[in-house]
């Protein structure tokens, strides 16, 4: 089986995406018009136990993860995830710009999970009850 990865433009069309270890410049366009949610520089998603990922329309980031592998519990732990401001349900007030970014990152945790030698389970504790619901 071949990982794809890939989101939902407005109309409706998949775009292809890239997956690949999040960089010191990805962390810091956080930190820049249009600000995302989350600062990545922050401390605790700076913690080196975690693994970070971005995910990338050509050199476009879309969608960062922070993941940590829990060997002992057989699962990985979806520690954060983030959809860039233009895509992001909680800051863009019209329709995203790219949708599926969050289902992506889940699938990548998944995907994690696999090359690590474990069941492909994953741990995600939402922010809200909402965006547990939506996830399941």
């Amino acid at each position: 089986m071949c990982f794809q990865p890939f989101v939902f433009d407005r109309q409706g069309g998949q775009v292809s995406v890239t997956v690949e270890p999040m960089t010191q410049r990805d962390t810091e366009l956080t930190n820049s018009e249009p600000l995302w949610q989350t600062s990545w520089t922050d401390e605790f998603l700076s913690d080196e136990r975690f693994q970070r990922y971005a995910a990338k329309v050509g050199d476009k980031l879309i969608a960062l993860g922070a993941y940590e592998i829990l060997e002992h519990a057989l699962v990985v732990h979806i520690v954060y995830l983030e959809a860039q401001p233009e895509s992001n349900p909680t800051l863009d007030e019209g329709r995203p710009k790219y949708t599926g970014s969050g289902r992506l990152m889940i699938a990548y945790g998944i995907k994690l999970s696999i090359d690590n030698g474990l069941t492909g389970d994953v741990v995600l504790e939402a922010k809200t009850t909402a965006l547990a619901k939506h996830y399941e």
